[in-house]
């Protein structure tokens, strides 16, 4: 592999070595750019001695030395190649070009661009030109309606993965305008509190004629509006199970990793700004994923498919990764492409939406319908034994000695559902703090029998 338009090889990272200028003319560039450390111009893997030190040193020379700021707009991740480590600078294009090194700001030493394998000066005038159209209208430079914001919501999640928010995190998350230091709509987006709601429907047919369902979840911090979401569709992507005369088959409605990643991909890259959040639709036949989001300006439906990284929102990328809800930049179209097709995607001049067939038809009630077993697992028959009256989730876990909260939903809890033998006290709202969970009369007569 040779060095091109989107690849640049270095040998080895040292003070001398010019990294901010190579990272500065891929963000300038439309299509972003790769920059590997460990390989030398002819392509031989040379490795890297001290691959974790080197990170840190990455990205802290990015971060402060690269304007306007780059957070969320790369990543620093580990490779093999030929059983030696390497690094990998993944430079998505920015939306606030020109981008410039600080130390000599909007000059021809200070912006770079990128000319076939090359990385040459900007001329001056493109500086000025990139300038004048710089955009405006990002979330990150929008004031606030609402100043009197709180983020423990935001503290709690950050405090999950062990990277808890010191008193500056607003300005470290670029959550507030540096003039005036206002926050910004980024900011009012992460918030405990908002008027950012996302819609879920069901309907009862392939149309939107009858709904049968809506839900809304939403006004919370857009992290827990998304979590809340997932988990939504968790319950709502039932596992289907055949039993033919040799073997036992079990697919999903929709591919998980596939699912999880549109549904990240439209709250990451929707268009906050015209004031519409994401839409989810569930049909009899498949599921609508709508976000306000059009392909970048420069960007081509070939390069969005090969997954060049354009993001809307890099503070909301940024935050995102932060907290493991994007792995790297630039892999969820890839991945939902491993096993839905081109066709899934319908580009509008203002919409994006994504549409995946489901394995079977969902009837109204979300059961599918189909030659589907009601075999009981181990993990249920132990749900069901505990279970007296009403109970909330955290209670049934206690009563079964279980502390991982994915584990129990997807091994006792969601099965238990989908086969009948359990119910929401609150089925409108399924995330709701009051839920509680009861046996129904098909889970007391399983238990009668269990006996």
């Amino acid at each position: 592999m040779t060095e091109t338009n989107r690849i640049e090889y270095k040998a080895q990272l040292t003070k001398n070595l010019d990294l901010e200028k190579e990272v500065v003319a891929f963000l300038n560039y439309h299509l972003g750019g790769l920059v590997y450390i460990g390989i030398d111009k002819n392509g031989n893997t040379l490795g890297i001695a001290e691959p974790d030190a080197d990170m840190l040193r990455i990205k802290d020379r990015i971060k402060n030395s690269i304007s306007p700021s780059a957070m969320g707009l790369f990543d620093v991740v580990l490779e093999e190649k030929d059983s030696k480590i390497i690094i990998k600078i993944i430079v998505a294009s920015g939306s606030e070009k020109p981008y410039f090194k600080k130390k000599y700001g909007m000059t021809e030493k200070g912006c770079f661009l990128r000319l076939g394998t090359a990385t040459e000066p900007m001329p001056q005038k493109m500086i000025e030109e990139l300038f004048a159209s710089r955009t405006r209208n990002s979330i990150g430079k929008i004031k606030a309606d609402r100043q009197d914001l709180s983020f423990a919501q935001l503290r709690i999640y950050y405090e999950e993965k062990r990277r808890p928010l010191n008193q500056h995190f607003k300005k470290s998350l670029e959550l507030i305008i540096p003039q005036g230091g206002y926050i910004n709509y980024a900011g009012y987006l992460l918030a405990d509190e908002n008027n950012v709601s996302v819609k879920v429907a069901r309907y009862k047919s392939r149309t939107r004629v009858d709904l049968a369902e809506n839900n809304e979840y939403g006004y919370v911090s857009l992290i827990k509006a998304t979590k809340s979401l997932l988990d939504k569709l968790e319950l709502v992507n039932r596992t289907i199970t055949h039993i033919t005369s040799k073997e036992r088959l079990e697919k999903r409605l929709w591919n998980d990793i596939a699912l999880r990643e549109a549904t990240i991909n439209a709250f990451v890259h929707n268009d906050y700004t015209r004031e519409i959040a994401p839409m989810f639709e569930i049909f009899q036949d498949r599921i609508e994923i709508t976000s306000a989001s059009t392909l970048p300006e420069g960007l081509s439906e070939s390069e969005f498919f090969e997954g060049f990284s354009v993001p809307r929102n890099k503070e909301l990328m940024r935050v995102f990764k932060d907290l493991g809800l994007v792995e790297q930049l630039g892999s969820g179209i890839p991945r939902i492409l491993e096993t839905y097709g081109k066709e899934c995607f319908q580009f509008s001049d203002n919409f994006l939406r994504i549409v995946f067939p489901s394995a079977e038809s969902v009837n109204t009630s979300g059961q599918v319908t189909g030659q589907v077993t009601g075999q009981v697992t181990g993990q249920v028959t132990s749900l069901l034994s505990v279970m007296i009256n009403e109970h909330y989730r955290r209670e049934l876990m206690s009563l079964l000695k279980l502390s991982h909260n994915h584990t129990f939903r997807k091994n006792y809890l969601h099965p238990a559902i989908e086969q009948g033998f359990i119910e929401l006290t609150i089925p409108d709202k399924p995330n709701s703090k009051k839920q509680k969970y009861r046996l129904t009369d098909k889970g007391k007569k399983q238990k009668l029998f269990m006996r």
